[in-house]
């Protein structure tokens, strides 16, 4: 009620506010920009609280977020400093909450001032020369340097690096010469994904970003999700970067590079040339990537498609053991097992729960096995000189591509896994304007794309694509019968932990792709499937604990786990800046390209079936499919 609100005056304008809102939300619900460097939005309080507000453990839920919103405002960097009438010196507007009236200046000549201050003694810090950095044109604190005037070392520079480069995992390069300290890295690893594999240490001039408990970087409890190189303001975190690699590839005559694209960077890699989020540039993005020179482009929508055959027929498998033959090892729910952070988080936290996870390859992992098997057999080509090449918003798919269980056919089924950031400067360096080229369809037999395909790059597609998939299977009905234009909304949308149920009312005769697992569908005629899901590995925490305490998700048949928030549209191998605004634009535009492909379920790709009539003739969760399009959770450990 406005009885309830306080005005705040800032720069003559006046905003109504509840009490507790600091004064940089007050500014920003008045369009008034202040400058920051340790606030990002992702990580103010009542962002921590959105994404977490669908927690099944209410009373859980309300302690972290008293420790959230505590953790979310550092107010390590004093560049939001402001002028309060009435108070002496400057404050700085991320952790000065209102309770009274005030008026408030963010500009002046002592703000100003201050600001150039306060970055000059970071710059006396910062070693490194722009021009080289990977975040030169992106680096927050370079571009407030131009917006204030910081052209000169008053303070002076360091000449030698004080701190050398490490890498967590062999994917994560960290930098400290290049870190100011914003502490974004430590909170989006606690708060957001809830690892905490990052701390600070020491204090005044001696603080530093480490690992928690002092572990070398390389054996730091990290699940490679890189959501902490999406909040590093400047160039003290990257992922390692592979495009020298892949450019040596395509320069080498005796190979044939090929690329697989994800749908989650179509969505975003626009941004890296000026377009607003949510630009599709799929089919532009297809002659790029002839342009820059990769003999064959194909889709992992794909064997995104081939996941959900696999990983459905596993989930049908699973229940029937249960169910009917009563067999206690068929371990439910189910677990989905294509994000390789979510992978890494349930080895490192959850690993009696291994049983459960989907035997399943990812997509990109499927893929690859496929190009050097299948595709390699049909085209007489020699699957040494294939070099598999993946396109992913991912920094752990990197690490996914690298496990020595992924290499089934003989061969490691993905070499290279470029990030949407890589490939975005691979194109430039390429001199390549992506908004203006023409468009380019993907290439046989992979590029004959799917709606289920494409949702895969959203929280909750996964399972929407699952059930469009099973449902229809299992009872031989269309799923519109039930969701209007097939659209699953229930599972859809940004809460931390979501629930669905879909009741099977009645059943069809089953496919004779699948006649090798079940004999009939009469066991689940009237049972009421029930499916979760969770981005973000704080909510992942949240179900695995109402899992072990009995809660209602442990009631679940199946389970999407996203380690990402918003799921791969939010990865952390996306463009920077990406937050809820971005994110939610990034799923308009898969969930509007999903709207435009006439075929949009799994089942019904025909390139799909084809590789089961040719290839996997047996079936999925055949001996041939398991072999190649599936990996053993023993194997994890």
């Amino acid at each position: 009620m406005d009885s309830e609100l306080i005005t705040v005056t800032i720069d003559g304008k006046e905003v109504k506010v509840i009490p507790g809102t600091t004064v940089l939300e007050a500014a920003r619900t008045a369009g008034i920009h202040i400058p920051t460097l340790c606030h990002h939005d992702d990580l103010c309080s009542e962002a921590l609280y959105q994404q977490t507000a669908s927690t099944p453990h209410q009373g859980e839920h309300s302690h972290q977020h008293e420790e959230s919103a505590m953790l979310s405002t550092p107010s390590s960097c004093r560049i939001c400093l402001v002028e309060v009438e009435g108070l002496p010196k400057l404050h700085a507007s991320c952790a000065l909450p209102i309770h009274n009236a005030m008026t408030v200046r963010t500009t002046s000549t002592a703000i100003r001032h201050a600001r150039r201050d306060i970055l000059e003694l970071m710059m006396s810090e910062h070693y490194g020369d722009c021009f080289a950095c990977a975040r030169n044109g992106t680096c927050e604190l370079q571009k407030l340097c131009a917006d204030y005037g910081v052209t000169s070392e008053r303070f002076g520079r360091p000449h030698e690096p004080l701190f050398e480069k490490a890498e967590i995992g062999n994917i994560i390069v960290r930098d400290q010469n290049k870190c100011i300290l914003c502490r974004r890295c430590v909170r989006m690893c606690a708060l957001y994904q809830g690892v905490y594999a990052l701390t600070t240490e020491g204090r005044g001039d001696h603080s530093r970003i480490a690992t928690f408990m002092g572990k070398e970087m390389k054996d730091a409890t990290c699940i490679n999700c890189g959501q902490c190189i999406n909040r590093c303001p400047t160039g003290a975190l990257t992922e390692r970067d592979d495009t020298d690699a892949v450019w040596h590839a395509i320069e080498d005559p005796d190979k044939m590079v090929v690329i697989q694209t994800a749908p989650a960077p179509r969505a975003a890699i626009g941004e890296m040339f000026g377009c607003e989020p949510g630009t599709p540039l799929t089919f532009q993005m297809n002659t790029a990537l002839k342009r820059v020179g990769f003999d064959k482009v194909f889709d992992t929508n794909f064997s995104a498609d081939l996941t959900i055959l696999e990983e459905g027929s596993e989930l049908i498998s699973r229940l029937y053991k249960a169910l009917v033959l009563k067999d206690n090892t068929a371990a439910l729910p189910q677990f989905t097992s294509c994000s390789p952070g979510w992978i890494k988080f349930i080895e490192h936290f959850y690993p009696k729960y291994l049983p459960n996870l989907s035997s399943a390859k990812s997509p990109q992992q499927m893929m690859g096995a496929v190009l050097k098997t299948y595709f390699a057999e049909k085209n007489g080509w020699d699957p040494s000189k294939i070099v598999s090449v993946s396109l992913m918003p991912c920094t752990a798919k990197k690490f996914e591509a690298a496990r020595p269980e992924m290499d089934a056919s003989g061969y490691r089924d993905v070499d290279y896994a470029l990030t949407t950031r890589e490939l975005g400067r691979m194109f430039k360096q390429a001199g390549i304007e992506l908004p203006k080229l023409d468009k380019t369809p993907f290439d046989d037999p992979f590029g004959t794309p799917t709606g289920s395909g494409v949702i895969f790059g959203a929280t909750g597609g996964v399972m929407e694509a699952a059930l469009r998939t099973v449902f229809e299977i299992v009872t031989g009905e269309k799923v519109e019968s039930v969701f209007d234009h097939a659209d699953i909304k229930p599972v859809r949308g940004f809460d931390g932990v979501r629930m669905a149920e879909l009741t099977i009312s009645k059943v069809g005769p089953v496919p004779e792709i699948l006649s090798h697992l079940v004999p009939d569908f009469e066991w689940l005629k009237g049972a009421t499937l029930r499916v979760g899901l969770a981005h973000g590995t704080v909510n992942a925490i949240r179900v695995m604990k109402d899992i072990e305490e009995g809660g209602p998700l442990s009631q679940c048949h199946f389970i999407e786990f996203m380690a990402c928030p918003g799921g791969c549209l939010g990865g952390g191998g996306q463009p920077i800046p990406t937050d809820r605004e971005i994110r939610a634009a990034r799923a308009k535009a898969i969930y509007s390209e999903d709207a435009t492909y006439v075929v949009r379920k799994s089942h019904e790709n025909e390139d799909v079936l084809r590789i089961y009539r040719e290839f996997f003739k047996e079936g999925p969760c055949s001996h041939k499919s398991h072999e190649l399009l599936h990996t053993h959770y023993k194997e994890r450990v």
